[in-house]
């Protein structure tokens, strides 16, 4: 049977790219590293890695038993942290899934003093715009911006998403300003589109109901950022976050519109996989987002407490 240190190495080199890099990350040599690897594909009787002088690259059966060894090593983790006195400082890995905009802007620098505080706490930090699936993708904790649907997911809030519609002036100049629902449908939209996207059917706030607009534009992208560039370059009107463009619009480049018909906004969520048993690491850190986003304020989006 394969042991735990010998798949720990392997999972290393498979994930820095080289055992010099797995060396480092696990504090061994490099042989030991190769040592290990080595010992492990003889005790599946499997190759595992082709080596080269300048890169090392997993064969086909290693990638799927690559996934097999990190689950297995997550498992046995969790176990040891579960036995672990609860004043002992957590360790272990934190795997996060986050908005880009929004983890790089606003997540990233809560992580950044969280980790400070906590050396033993592996943290690694994945963004991206699309809905990912926490269990599927192997990861601990999401943030999503968004009136969460009944699922298996916990989930904790942290704060709101306020938005807005906003344009450049020099866009309004040549096509108008929209005052009412319906003059969106003669404007060219900006759409953040992508599988479980509703942003192209943008929803407002008229008279206290929520209404549906079917916006058109010529437009979208899966990505907050490009959104965010298009508006800047005058292509049309978007739905944005007030921390995404605050300084945008105090300083004029960017307009709000339709102030009587604001859009919809949404709770921002923490959410992480639902059982009976979250590790003690995951707890801390959860505990910690919920305090810091307590004092955030969209408005100065880099600042907490």
């Amino acid at each position: 049977m394969a042991s735990l240190v010998n798949m720990a190495a392997f999972v290393a080199v498979v994930e820095q790219g080289s055992f010099s890099q797995a060396g480092r990350e696990l504090r061994q040599s490099t042989a030991v590293i190769s040592a290990r690897v080595a010992k492990l594909e003889q005790q599946i009787g499997t190759r595992l890695l082709y080596r080269t002088t300048r890169q090392v690259v997993p064969t086909e059966e290693a990638l799927v038993y690559f996934e097999r060894c990190k689950s297995i090593l997550k498992d046995v983790e969790d176990a040891e942290a579960a036995l672990a006195p609860p004043d002992r400082n957590p360790r272990g890995s934190i795997t996060i899934s986050a908005p880009v905009a929004f983890g790089r802007r606003c997540l990233a620098p809560v992580i950044s003093r969280f980790a400070e505080h906590h050396p033993e706490l592996q943290f690694r930090l994945q963004l991206t715009d699309r809905l990912i699936d926490l269990v599927k993708d192997k990861v601990d904790l999401a943030i999503r911006m968004a009136n969460l649907e009944d699922s298996t997911l916990k989930a904790r809030m942290l704060s709101h998403d306020h938005r807005v519609m906003c344009a450049t002036p020099e866009y309004l100049a040549r096509a108008g300003t929209p005052r009412i629902p319906s003059d969106l449908l003669k404007h060219k939209c900006l759409l953040l589109r992508f599988p479980g996207s509703t942003q192209f059917q943008w929803q407002i706030i008229e008279r206290g109901r929520l209404v549906t607009m079917p916006v058109k534009g010529n437009l979208d992208t899966d990505n907050g950022d490009v959104l965010t560039d298009w508006v800047l370059e005058g292509r049309g009107l978007a739905v944005k976050s007030v921390w995404e463009i605050i300084e945008h619009l105090n300083s004029g480049r960017l307009v709000r519109v339709m102030l009587e018909y604001p859009p919809d906004s949404h709770p921002i969520w923490a959410v992480f996989p639902g059982g009976p048993f979250l590790s003690p690491r995951l707890r801390i850190w959860i505990d910690h987002l919920v305090g810091a986003f307590k004092s955030w304020d969209p408005h100065h989006p880099e600042r907490f407490g």
